[in-house]
């Protein structure tokens, strides 16, 4: 495990991207594989997907709990994604975990990623901003149609929402092309300057 400095606050790494490119999929490799990366867990007023668990996941919270969140200022940022669901990261856990020196993952979306960076600007917080991006748009739309787990309007307003989210790759600071999961965690966890993986996967 990679030595985590106690003497001065960890960068915070902000992950985003288009809907489908496979955030959440990264997100759960550095999970699984860099235990000593901090990945924040979002709350959001959907409901659960198939496996998804609170509290690992996601944060399922009420419209009228995210409310009372968002009017106490414990979120870091919020947005409402895809004209429908809210998704926020609540902020008091991001701040402990970085005044301790852990490195932290923040995989949001492109409108909670222009909220933290004009938080960043304000508080004086290191950051980073990584663009996780496609091979190319007809392998998003595969990736979305592969998945299954929305309606054909679903679809149509994801998609709409995409092509808006890749013309702002240029806002970020790297970009990683997400090809292959594993590929894409280990460039990551490198721009992060974290140690080596503790496990080997095949």
């Amino acid at each position: 495990m990679a030595e985590i400095s106690t003497t001065r606050p960890a960068r915070l790494t902000v992950l985003a991207g288009p809907t489908a490119v496979g955030k959440g999929t990264v997100s759960a490799d550095v999970r699984d594989r860099y235990p000593q990366v901090w990945l924040s867990v979002s709350a959001t007023t959907r409901s659960p997907r198939p496996g998804e668990v609170d509290g690992v996941h996601y944060l399922f919270v009420t419209p009228e709990e995210f409310d009372r969140m968002v009017e106490s200022g414990e979120m870091l940022e919020w947005a409402v994604v895809h004209g429908r669901n809210r998704y926020g990261t609540p902020r008091r856990p991001v701040e402990e975990k970085l005044a301790a020196g852990v490195p932290v993952l923040l995989e949001i979306d492109l409108q909670g990623a222009r909220q933290v960076r004009e938080a960043v600007e304000t508080s004086g917080l290191d950051a980073r901003f990584v663009f996780l991006a496609p091979p190319s748009f007809d392998e998003l739309v595969r990736r979305l149609v592969g998945r299954g787990t929305e309606d054909s309007e679903e679809r149509e307003r994801r998609l709409a929402t995409a092509r808006v989210e890749l013309a702002a790759e240029k806002e970020f600071d790297v970009t990683i092309v997400n090809d292959d999961v594993h590929r894409a965690t280990d460039a990551l966890v490198a721009f992060m300057g974290v140690g080596s993986a503790t496990s080997v996967v095949g």
